[in-house]
Order: structure tokens, then sequence, then C-alpha cells
């Protein structure tokens, strides 16, 4: 019991401080919206649960979230394991996300990074490839937000040092994307 009050107590202090991030999870909102609104789509990416969670993002935003709406143009770039096997193969897995942007990815499309240790490799270089094409690019980090930070539009922060909490607070920022992005598109 006491190990359980104490890994709950940890995560509602990481929540706590990512109370900071609410304006910067506006600004992502903002920028989702403006792009869908342009005939624009999101492309979302990440490793390991980052992964899942960009799964989770895009699935939220193609089906629905709260509100019966039509569906909203997003991909996770983290699904097609004969894309992923075959640049892997080819190019390397630090190219897996990097490709992928320069396939589907448009200028003033949107593209959220998801990286705990804000330093993966495969998301810092699909990041600078989106840059170079003009695309939005929003991240999702922990600890000190890392490279993926400074090639970031807007950075959603989870200063945690402690992975799981991290995407504690990543679950939250993207669930609140969700809401604010299907209000804004349904109005």
């Amino acid at each position: 019991m006491k190990r359980i009050i104490e890994i709950m107590e940890e995560s509602i202090a990481c929540h706590r401080e990512f109370v900071g991030q609410a304006g910067n999870i506006k600004q992502a909102a903002e920028r989702i919206v403006a792009s869908m609104k342009a005939g624009g789509k999101l492309l979302v990416f990440g490793n390991g649960g980052s992964a899942a969670d960009a799964q989770h993002l895009a699935a939220e935003l193609v089906g629905k979230y709260r509100l019966e709406r039509k569906g909203y143009a997003a991909i996770a770039l983290t699904t097609d394991t004969s894309i992923l096997t075959a640049i892997g193969n080819d190019y390397g897995y630090a190219s897996v996300f990097e490709r992928q942007v320069e396939a589907l990815a448009k200028k003033g499309d949107v593209l959220i990074g998801i990286s705990t240790s804000g330093n993966s490799e495969n998301v810092v270089r699909a990041l600078e490839k989106g840059r170079g094409m003009g695309t939005v690019n929003i991240s999702l980090t922990g600890k000190d937000g890392g490279r993926v930070k400074a090639l970031s539009d807007v950075n959603i922060n989870a200063s945690s040092e402690n992975t799981a909490r991290i995407q504690e607070c990543h679950g939250l920022a993207y669930h609140i994307l969700c809401e604010l992005v299907e209000q804004e598109m349904t109005r």
C-alpha cells in the first residue's frame, strides 16, 4: 500500500507542475485547428509507449473523442509495419519517421513528435525534415525537452525524469488537445 500511494502522489505532483503547460496546450490546439481548417493534416509519431500514444491521439481525431462529427485527417506514423521495416532495413531506424514526413507532409501540416527524453533521433530527424518543408512542429517531451524542444513551434513538456510520470502527463495533454480541436472544428 505504501508504494502504491507513493506512486499516486508522484503522479499528482507531476500533474500539478504540468498545469504550467496549459498555455502551450492551448497554442498547440489552435495550430492544429488552423491547419485542419485550411485542409491540412496531423502526423503523429514516437517510440514505444509514445508510439501507442501517437496511435491513440490519431484514433481519437479520425474516429471521435466526445462529439459526433466528421473524421479529421490524422495519421500515426507508427502503425504500418511494412513501411517501418522497409525504411528501417533500407535507411536505418533513425529514418523511419523522417521518410514518412517527406512522403506524406506538406507545408502547413502539423507534426506532433512525442519523446519522453526529448532526444529520440528518429523524432528529431522527422521534425528537422518537417521544418525544412514548412510544417508546424509540436512536441510532447519530458525532462528538459532535449533536442526536440528546439525544433518545435510549440513544446508541451512534462519536466519529470520519470518516464511513466511523463507519459501520464502526455496522456492528459493529448486528451485535452482532442477536446479542444473537436470543440473548435464543430463550431
